[in-house]
């Protein structure tokens, strides 16, 4: 059965940056790697292209002969690729056996609200194709909490329409504090902590009292779900490469093999691939982000 990844996130989150850096990571494990663009307003590409949705419709046509804009150009791509399901399937087929990365569209709106991605996504797995949602995030909002808090509700909302497993991320850690210092440690942010400390952050301001309000109501909604983390990643950086793929493997059931191939080994392996936090931000930490005297000495000794 084949196995496969759902990139998705806002515009500019490195998505297509990511499947390009992931097809070379997986062919040089050893897999056969089949990435597949969803995006008909991406007409550069930095990968091989196994199968384009723009050989099917464009935004480009679509604004052009409906007069319509980029958003609802994008949406009505979604929805003419939902009733033409088949023209995929027939691209598919001839990709048997292979890991399967699908490259999709910035538009938040469409895994949020919209259903055309779901339906499409149901689809797949109704095929036997064993998917896992990896959901990108530009770690810089970390540096500013009222972002943070949004991107915390974009990736929960995004997990709860699509319904798949599914992997966050936050990408671009080498630019972690690019927009500024972080008021906590990374992991944090990338296990979601306490938010009540982020909303101490927020200006007293009584111009923004209800802007504080609005933060306070996201973070219970957000709490009360206990659903979101985050994976720390930089593409250039093999080794969080592999950390991710390790979350995606056992995620949509790759590291346990086929049918055929499962066994105590397979399960047992998965469990000794356990990491401690610290492992999984360490590089973050050592690499990327300033530190002071006093946490170099802990580092340290």
């Amino acid at each position: 059965m084949p196995y496969g990844q759902i990139v998705v996130g806002p515009p500019g989150s490195g998505k297509t940056t990511y499947c390009a850096g992931m097809a070379q990571l997986l062919t040089s494990l050893g897999r056969e790697v089949a990435v597949i663009n969803m995006d008909p307003a991406n007409d550069r590409l930095p990968y091989s292209c196994n199968v384009d949705i723009s050989d099917l419709i464009s935004v480009e046509d679509v604004m052009s002969h409906l007069h319509l804009g980029p958003n609802g150009g994008l949406v009505y791509c979604m929805e003419y690729l939902e009733k033409n399901i088949e023209w995929l399937k027939g691209k598919l087929d001839s990709l048997k056996d292979k890991y399967l990365l699908f490259d999709f569209p910035g538009q938040v709106e469409l895994y949020t609200h919209h259903n055309s991605v779901r339906n499409v996504l149901e689809t797949l797995t109704s095929w036997d194709i064993r998917l896992t949602a990896v959901h990108l995030v530009d770690s810089h909002y970390c540096s500013d909490p009222g972002k943070f808090v949004a991107i915390l509700l974009t990736s929960l909302t995004t997990m709860l329409q699509l319904s798949l497993p599914h992997v966050n991320v936050l990408s671009k850690a080498d630019l972690i504090e690019q927009h500024g210092k972080l008021a906590f440690s990374p992991d944090f942010y990338t296990d979601v902590l306490d938010l009540q400390y982020l909303l101490g952050l927020l200006q007293d301001d009584p111009f923004l009292q209800k802007y504080k309000k609005l933060n306070e109501a996201l973070v219970g909604i957000i709490e009360d779900y206990s659903l979101v983390s985050f994976c720390p990643l930089s593409v250039e950086d093999k080794d969080s490469m592999l950390r991710v793929m390790k979350a995606v493997d056992k995620s949509n059931g790759y590291v346990f093999g086929t049918v055929g191939d499962q066994s105590l080994e397979a399960l047992m392996s998965c469990a000794v691939g356990a990491e401690f936090e610290y492992d999984k931000i360490k590089n973050v930490r050592e690499k990327y982000m300033e530190q002071t005297e006093t946490e170099e000495m802990e580092d340290n000794g």
